[in-house]
């Protein structure tokens, strides 16, 4: 069997120094923590197109893909779990006020001051996204041995 790495795209939508937050709704550890908006990449797609896709199909925002800039990338690995790839885009510009349009998926969204994000109820990989772009680092690795 090939192992294999997932492509994950995640999307921050800043507005006024808040960054745009979904309440996970889900059967794992992680239901009830808080995350950027995302979803892995398909079959025939880019990154970018596929990121903006995500934004209009979890939170209803239209994303011309060239309005996309990434700016962190994180290599993850967990006990139990398939390594991805994350990719984080800023949007530099959007359509349309978000909405939760995925309500078996997510419990409702909310924005959150950059400087005070819920980091007891942050997903560790949301995390290091957002702190990439805040910090301007570009690379993260997440649970690989040393």
């Amino acid at each position: 069997m090939t192992d294999r790495h997932l492509v994950d795209v995640h999307i921050l939508l800043v507005r006024d120094g808040d960054v745009l937050l979904s309440r996970r709704r889900s059967a794992d550890e992680f239901d009830g923590l808080w995350h950027l908006p995302a979803g892995k990449l398909e079959s025939g797609e880019s990154a970018t197109v596929a990121a903006a896709r995500e934004a209009e199909e979890e939170i209803g925002v239209v994303i011309d893909p060239a309005e996309l800039r990434l700016i962190h990338t994180v290599h993850v690995t967990s006990s139990g779990r398939e390594a991805r790839l994350g990719l984080f885009f800023h949007a530099q510009r959007w359509m349309g006020e978000p909405v939760n349009r995925e309500p078996d998926k997510s419990y409702g969204l909310q924005w959150f001051s950059l400087d005070a994000l819920p980091e007891e109820t942050l997903i560790r990989y949301s995390a290091a996204g957002i702190r990439g772009f805040t910090t301007g680092t570009p690379y993260r690795e997440l649970g690989w041995a040393k």
